[in-house]
């Protein structure tokens, strides 16, 4: 199944201490980090794909552009869209957007492009070679 424009996923995760900002070394506050938040958001993506990858095929994030609006406390959930607004090749970007259950709590645009599993982690690991 090709991938087009319209194409949606989400994620969601309930706050817990372990994805607090605190923890997370992203400041000092027991609230939702931001890094959860950008990690939810890439995972909304990847779900968004899952189900148009081909056998052996993977996407990576190579962008994200996104502003963290409201706090979000230990005991809620977060619920993460992204949505695909373009498509180029392997390059697929997306809207991305998270809310709690008061409202919006962050939104921008992130980008994957496709790559093949096995190419991809040889070429990264051949990096460890003298």
């Amino acid at each position: 199944m090709p991938i087009s424009i319209g194409l949606r996923g989400e994620a969601t995760v309930a706050v817990t201490d372990a994805n607090t900002a605190a923890a997370l070394g992203s400041g000092s506050l027991r609230v939702f980090g931001t890094p959860a938040m950008l990690a939810l958001m890439e995972q909304a993506a990847c779900n968004a794909l899952a189900a148009h990858l081909e056998p052996g095929q993977t996407s990576v994030g190579t962008h994200l552009d996104v502003s963290h609006e409201a706090a979000t406390p230990v005991g809620l959930t977060v619920r993460a869209e992204a949505v695909v607004t373009a498509v180029d090749g392997r390059k697929i970007a997306f809207r991305v957007s998270a809310y709690d259950v008061r409202g919006p709590i962050g939104s921008g645009t992130h980008e994957r492009c496709l790559v093949r599993e096995d190419a991809f982690v040889e070429r990264t690991y051949a990096k460890l070679q003298p």
